[in-house]
């Protein structure tokens, strides 16, 4: 009996070490963001959300310019160029946050997103590109002040992204 009671014993002190072991390793993945807690797949599907959205918006956006009066001028270009950099800083973003363990490494990225979107968002404000590009942009923007809120970083328009 004794021989089985210590058995017990070491096999509960193992669950306990292996517990203890891996709990500083999980909380490194963790993050709270307004009291609720955050993982790395979480903080993951923002990301790819503001990447499915950011497409759509494009797409309406070039649309909508064609139909405007800024048709064939430059700030048509500068907009659409603008939309591209968002793009490729998302697609970038994405693959930082892969790469990084800790994915509060991709700080950087996220801020790049969100300058870009501050400027795109102050044309989209000021002038009528339409019901389905604007909404489009209220969607990205949703998402990336989502994203804004996961790294504790002013959200897109905000005074701290103006040139």
């Amino acid at each position: 009996m004794n021989s089985k009671m210590m058995k017990v014993f070491i096999g509960i002190a193992a669950v306990i070490t292996i517990f203890v072991m891996f709990a500083p390793a999980n909380a490194q993945n963790r993050r709270e963001v307004r009291g609720k807690q955050m993982t790395k797949g979480q903080v993951k599907a923002i990301i790819d959300r503001v990447e499915d959205r950011l497409d759509n918006f494009v797409d309406n956006l070039d649309k909508s310019l064609d139909r405007s009066r800024l048709n064939g001028t430059d700030r048509e270009d500068w907009l659409n160029r603008r939309a591209k950099d968002l793009e490729k800083a998302t697609d970038e973003l994405s693959r930082e946050f892969d790469r990084h363990d800790p994915w509060a490494d991709s700080r950087e990225e996220v801020r790049k997103c969100l300058n870009i979107a501050s400027d795109i968002d102050g044309s989209v404000k000021n002038r009528r590109f339409g019901s389905v590009t604007e909404a489009n942009w209220s969607r990205v923007r949703y998402e990336l002040n989502s994203l804004a809120d996961v790294y504790n970083m002013p959200k897109v328009g905000a005074a701290a992204y103006r040139n």
